[in-house]
């Protein structure tokens, strides 16, 4: 503000034209939005979760990754809503203190839903190529849920029994 009232910008009318002009790019991403809450409720409500978690658990095992927290690390790139639903199922089950529950934290926290992040980012500035930057926000977050459960291994040892 500072910087503004030295140069002899009107913040006033500047902050109201940017506000203008992004409930204007909300309008215009709300139906992506609609779009990718419906189809996570699909995926979670038809049972093809937990049938795909069904399917990786050899890998999760191997993996040293609990199935009770890996539908969090296949929803988060999509849905923060849905996995931090996950999470607060986590905690009602096993609790907030509970290894599990530090597990799901950590994970909430290490990263960020990358389709949202994608749409929203690059659909804002007409964007359609998006070429690598989902391939590495994904990879990101594969990386987030490596760390996390390493992080905690450190930290908190094994999963108790």
């Amino acid at each position: 503000m500072v910087t503004g009232f030295v140069r002899k910008v009107p913040i006033y009318n500047t902050f109201v034209d940017g506000a203008k002009s992004g409930f204007g790019t909300a309008i215009r991403l709300i139906p992506h939005l609609i779009a990718m809450m419906v189809a996570v409720s699909v995926f979670r409500a038809s049972g093809a979760m937990g049938y795909l978690i069904s399917w990786l658990e050899p890998v999760l095992v191997w993996a040293h990754i609990p199935p009770e927290v890996a539908p969090m690390g296949l929803l988060r790139p999509i849905s923060g809503m849905g996995s931090l639903a996950l999470m607060t199922d986590i905690f009602k089950v096993h609790g907030p203190d509970s290894w599990l529950g530090q597990l799901a934290s950590t994970m909430q926290a290490a990263s960020d839903t990358t389709l949202y992040v994608v749409t929203v980012y690059f659909g804002s500035v007409g964007i359609r190529k998006i070429r690598y930057a989902l391939k590495v926000g994904l990879l990101a977050d594969l990386a987030s849920v490596i760390g996390s459960v390493l992080a905690v291994y450190l930290l908190l040892g094994p999963m108790p029994k």
